[in-house]
């Protein structure tokens, strides 16, 4: 499973459980809703460290491999040629890893 929807769901399984601990108080449901919200994001910080430092790492390196494809474009449109045909490769690689995607 990726990270992110690990943690997303991680955080909402905590809220849904503070929540339903809440729900034997007398409190108005909304009340109920925003200590539940509050409480679930502060026990995330806590209990979630992990699942978090994996997604913050996933998307770290997502992030990179869009700054170097942009810098390898900006390149390839400015007359690198090398960088173009660098890119020629990469996007038959993925043609081949991703036949679904060729047809988008």
């Amino acid at each position: 499973m990726k990270p992110a929807v690990k943690y997303t769901l991680g955080r909402l399984g905590l809220f849904l459980a503070v929540f339903l601990a809440l729900f034997l108080t007398p409190l108005n449901i909304l009340v109920k809703a925003m200590v539940a919200f509050v409480a679930a994001s502060g026990l995330s910080f806590i209990l979630l460290r992990g699942w978090r430092d994996d997604m913050a790492e996933q998307l770290g390196e997502i992030s990179a491999r869009r700054s170097a494809e942009k810098d390898r474009l900006r390149s390839a449109l400015a007359g690198d040629e090398q960088a173009a045909a660098d890119g020629d490769r990469v996007a038959a690689a993925d043609i081949a890893e991703h036949p679904k995607r060729a047809d988008v």
